[in-house]
């Protein structure tokens, strides 16, 4: 790592003399820090995931100056540029903080993020206490313990609302009388049988059994994720399986995962299955969602959720989804609801270029403070919020129809608007007064629920519909983060990168072939997936998780 950090430098200051020559030499500008009379301390802040401007004008922005003495000065990418943080290392210029999501690991192999550890210790009382248990997760790695980030990702909580590992619509969930399917038979049964009801929409056009959307990035959600889930009932580790030893096993190298592209290859070969599923672009397979003719998906609701909404509009809540726990078979049990633990690698961090690092971290504590929680989550109270006689918060409905329909209302109140990416306990975490920390609750999710979800719930004899997956404690959670959110060397990512190229195509390549050249077809993919590193990779991060799970212990 040593080694690795002193190239990094190297090359850095070769295209910083690089820049000189051409461009007359710019010298290295810090963070600004500055103070002004009224004793505010303004910190420029780079979010790498922000999309609109943030003035810091709205209310709760204002509270939070007033309570910590800081006001953030706020810049992030526009439109295409994707090459900040290279740039910002180029020319050693740099923001007081910075969330570099994905790029995090390059600032630390160049040195530019500082070690937080001390701050912490002496200023941030409130990090600690959220964190708690999985502190040490917060650790960059066993060989470097600095603590260079606080993650970006919820700490704790549980979930209300979720997609789970397949979606069917409810249409034929009623024509099934509710059965849960408990194996791809089963969820193929009520399909087919589907199908051969009602072969047409009520205008005329054919029905498609299962449509995935696979042209571009978007095969990672559709075609890639759920086989691990559904064949192997694994976590979210990315394109990655990870054994109770810790052992790294690249998802489409696993038996059970094969098996699971072999039944999506026979639906393709029996037109169950979109034909257009590797072709069409993602708006495509939205429009065709939204037009009710997509009976079932393997996808998650953040991704098909525009084609919903349509379908919502237009009143076809029949052709809306429901989130189902699908498993291969019923040995598979889906942890859906499980808490893989707090997920570090991409957060909060401070660089070298800020003048006034104790001011950052006081901060950050703050919004790790009850209060500051309740602030940026909830806004102000008497305004966004009320207390109860029982001391709980509550909104009264205007506040929540403004939240929900007003497409500038985070920005014009300030509520939600300051939580992400920085420090944030999850949905269902409750304070010291019995509130939970975030506006989401089990009861209010419920009281949300149409028709439709209603007599889902009412035909299985539960309150709310993720009654029916396996809960939270019957899993326990991991000794180190998910591996998709996990800052990794570079070496290791060429390699994955290399492999999620090959896995697109012939995994595109295995399900379109005959059923009788699946396993000839399959076979080339794993022998290209070999030679382009993959055990390599498995090796690598194998190591990795090893040394993050010796942190927690």
């Amino acid at each position: 790592m040593k080694a690795k950090k002193i190239w990094a430098l190297l090359l850095t200051a070769a295209m910083v003399a690089g820049l000189a020559a051409g461009c007359g030499g710019k010298k290295k500008e810090s963070g600004s820090g500055s103070t002004d009379e009224n004793g505010v301390t303004t910190l420029t802040f780079y979010n790498s995931d922000l999309q609109e401007d943030d003035p810091w004008t709205d209310p709760v922005a204002e509270v939070l100056t007033e309570k910590t003495g800081v006001k953030l000065d706020t810049d992030h990418p526009v439109g295409e540029d994707k090459e900040r943080i290279s740039l910002m290392i180029a020319e050693q210029k740099f923001p007081d903080m910075i969330y570099a999501k994905g790029d995090a690991g390059s600032l630390i192999d160049a040195g530019v993020l500082i070690d937080m550890t001390d701050l912490i210790e002496e200023y941030g009382p409130n990090i600690k206490k959220m964190y708690g248990d999985e502190f040490d997760k917060l650790k960059h790695s066993e060989d470097d313990p600095a603590i260079y980030q606080l993650s970006s990702y919820q700490m704790g909580g549980t979930k209300y609302e979720d997609s789970g590992t397949a979606q069917v619509q409810f249409a034929v969930l009623k024509e099934n009388n509710y059965e849960v399917p408990k194996s791809l038979d089963e969820f193929e049964k009520m399909i087919k049988d589907y199908l051969a009801a009602h072969p047409k929409t009520e205008d005329g056009m054919d029905m498609i059994g299962i449509s995935l959307s696979a042209s571009d990035w978007h095969w990672m959600i559709t075609l890639g994720n759920p086989s691990g889930y559904i064949a192997e009932g694994a976590p979210d580790n990315g394109q990655w399986l990870i054994d109770e030893d810790y052992n790294a096993t690249y998802k489409f190298a696993s038996k059970k995962v094969r098996e699971y592209f072999q039944w999506l290859n026979r639906m393709y070969n029996e037109g169950i299955l979109d034909p257009e599923f590797a072709t069409q672009t993602h708006d495509d397979y939205i429009a065709k969602i939204s037009s009710g003719r997509v009976l079932a998906l393997f996808d998650t609701l953040w991704d098909y959720q525009d084609g919903e909404k349509i379908l919502k509009q237009d009143g076809k809540l029949e052709q809306t989804y429901c989130g189902l726990p699908l498993g291969m078979d019923e040995n598979v049990k889906v942890p859906t609801l499980m808490y893989q633990g707090l997920a570090t690698g991409q957060g909060v961090g401070i660089t070298t270029s800020c003048e006034n690092p104790e001011a950052a971290i006081k901060y950050l504590d703050y919004i790790c403070s009850d209060e500051g929680q309740v602030l940026v989550n909830w806004g102000i109270e008497g305004t966004n919020y009320l207390v109860d006689e029982d001391g709980h918060r509550y909104r009264e409905q205007d506040e929540i129809d403004a939240s929900k329909k007003d497409k500038n209302y985070k920005k014009t109140t300030g509520v939600g608007f300051h939580s992400y990416p920085f420090p944030q306990y999850g949905v269902g975490v409750e304070d010291s007064t019995g509130s939970t920390y975030t506006t989401d609750s089990r009861d209010s999710v419920i009281a949300e629920y149409n028709e439709e979800q209603k007599a889902a719930c009412e035909a299985w004899g539960v309150e709310a519909l993720l009654d029916i997956f396996p809960q939270p404690d019957e899993f326990e959670t991991p000794d180190y983060s998910p591996v998709w959110a996990m800052s990794k060397p570079v070496e290791f990512d060429e390699i994955g990168n290399k492999l999620d190229e090959i896995a697109q195509a012939s995994l595109i390549s295995c399900v379109m072939a005959k059923e009788a050249d699946f396993d000839k077809t399959y076979d080339e993919m794993l022998s290209e997936l070999e030679g382009s590193g993959m055990s390599e990779a498995a090796e690598m991060l194998t190591e990795i998780v090893k040394g993050k799970a010796a942190l927690s212990k």
